[in-house]
């Protein structure tokens, strides 16, 4: 009797050995390569909170108004696909709803448009593609990839510089938990503004090139782990004019000590992050664990089943014949 592997068996060890070179393939290459920052981006953030706002009609501060932020991001395709980075333009208004809604966004009571280009897989700043203003840090508008329990410097557009956020535990928003980052902002310069003398108590000067400072009463921010999104945001701008070389704010132009994102924003922001996260999740750990495990069983009953084989009597050909022995 001889033994002969079976086709079932090599097909079991093959498929077992596909599956446990595919599980490494799908966590360290196909999944890194799947954590990519999108370029074709369209999406709208709006932020509600009460404050202070300067009237310019009434050429006063006017408390206890609700002031709305908006803030539209869109990818800039052809752009993103020339330089190979992700090209964002965002657009950021101040609204009370004296100004809502408007028919034109330049109607707001504040309107920055800007341009934002980031690697596509670090998230960090590229100088590239007509960037508006000079950004830096590791973040803005979102957070890298695997998000660690550390400190990031994230990029303050209001101040025109980076804010240290540190690492201040995990919240829920909307049932789902994310990583918290808080910070403050002190008190500086970003800019003058040309104003009547009046409003910053020099009466006697028609106008003066008066000084705008900013602070903020605190960022919060919470982010999903996995894909960096920020799924609640919270801020507290405070911007003032002060006179030339002054040491005091003389008017209140926004003051605002929570302004976060609305409901329907969180929920939008929780459903984007549980779906992307469960697919980089899939890619990277439930595929490459099934793949593993499945190849392990497969490649053991393979390999069991060919050496054992299957017993096959010889064939006639190859049977010994008998001799004949010798007679006398």
């Amino acid at each position: 009797m001889r033994r002969t592997a079976s086709p079932l068996s090599l097909i079991l060890l093959g498929l077992g050995t596909f599956l446990l070179v595919l599980a490494p393939m799908l966590a360290w290459y196909v999944a890194p390569r799947a954590a990519v920052n999108p370029i074709d981006i369209d999406t709208t953030a709006v932020y509600k909170g009460t404050g202070s706002v300067f009237d310019t009609e009434k050429i006063e501060t006017v408390p206890d108004q609700t002031i709305t932020v908006t803030q539209r991001v869109r990818g800039d395709v052809a752009a993103s696909e020339r330089s190979g980075d992700a090209v964002w333009d965002v657009i950021t208004t101040v609204d009370t709803d004296k100004s809502l809604p408007a028919a034109d966004p330049h109607d707001a009571l504040d309107f920055a448009p800007h341009r934002w280009v980031m690697d596509r897989r670090t998230t960090r700043p590229v100088h590239c593609c007509g960037e508006k203003p000079y950004i830096e840090g590791e973040a803005y508008l979102k957070f890298p990839f695997d998000v660690q329990k550390r400190s990031y410097q994230w990029w303050d557009n209001t101040g025109g510089t980076t804010v240290t956020m540190r690492y201040d535990g995990t919240e829920k928003v909307q049932g789902y938990r994310g990583y918290r980052f808080t910070a403050t902002v002190a008190p500086r310069k970003v800019g003058t503004r040309l104003v009547p003398g009046t409003l910053v108590d020099q009466p006697n000067r028609p106008q003066v090139l008066a000084e705008e400072w900013y602070s903020n009463h605190g960022f919060k921010l919470v982010v999903d782990q996995r894909t960096g999104r920020v799924i609640y945001a919270q801020t507290g701008p405070r911007r003032t004019l002060r006179a030339p070389g002054g040491d005091k704010d003389a008017a209140v132009l926004l003051d605002s000590e929570k302004i976060a994102f609305t409901t329907a924003t969180q929920k939008e922001a929780v459903r984007q992050a549980k779906r992307d996260s469960g697919l980089l999740r899939l890619v990277g750990e439930i595929l490459p664990i099934g793949a593993a495990g499945a190849g392990f069983v497969l490649a053991v009953v393979g390999g069991v089943l060919v050496v054992r084989g299957r017993k096959q009597p010889e064939s006639p050909g190859t049977s010994e014949m008998p001799q004949p022995s010798l007679t006398m």
